[in-house]
């Protein structure tokens, strides 16, 4: 049997949750957008901490250079994310725009 799910955020929509089987748990993914901007934020991070560590060695340097120019493509997909969630919210009726209380990083 299922925990029953929190109910949504200020603003957020009836949106059915991304259920996924692990195993024997399941992973549950509201609010989507928010999570997308976490995963993005983290990913930016590793490519430019990998692109560091590369760039203590010459031998390395090339690769590293890579692990930047990775990190900044991410850093263009926020504003996408930001933008995407931003048209969905506007095109369910009732919403007018970004709910009260969100934070404008996702």
């Amino acid at each position: 049997m299922h925990a029953p799910l929190p109910p949504p955020a200020d603003g957020e929509t009836e949106r059915p949750p991304l259920v996924f089987s692990v195993g024997h748990e399941e992973l549950i993914i509201r609010r989507r957008y928010e999570v997308a901007s976490i995963v993005n934020d983290i990913l930016i991070a590793l490519w430019f901490l990998i692109g560091s560590i590369l760039f203590f060695s010459e031998a390395t340097t090339y690769a590293g250079t890579w692990f930047f120019v990775v990190g900044s493509i991410e850093l263009l997909l926020r504003p996408g994310i930001r933008l995407a969630r931003r048209v969905h919210l506007q095109r369910i009726p009732g919403n007018e725009g970004v709910p009260t209380g969100s934070s404008p990083d996702f």
